[in-house]
């Protein structure tokens, strides 16, 4: 019964990853750029999904999941990390 919680936990946290979805500033600045980047938003989280959705599969995260200290999957990382360098404050 236990193992099944547990099973069951660990794949609704992983499809749960799968969804996903930055809270962005809307002001579009990261502090370390002088001009909004916020009329590029729609573009980059698009671009920055597909990239995670590619560099990203169920064992990766699963993996990167069980050592991360913030419990993020390698999809969340990837898709983060790819929005702040394009300029944009992620609040989550």
């Amino acid at each position: 019964m236990k193992k099944t919680i547990l099973t069951v936990g660990l794949l609704c946290t992983l499809f749960n990853a799968c969804a996903y979805k930055p809270i962005i500033d809307s002001n579009g600045r990261s502090g370390t750029f002088d001009i909004s980047k916020a009329e590029e938003i729609t573009n980059d989280l698009i671009l920055c999904e597909k990239l995670a959705k590619e560099n990203s599969n169920f064992v990766s995260n699963i993996l990167y999941w069980s050592v991360s200290p913030t419990l993020d999957t390698k999809f969340e990382s990837i898709y983060r990390k790819c929005l702040t360098q394009r300029g944009h404050s992620i609040l989550n």
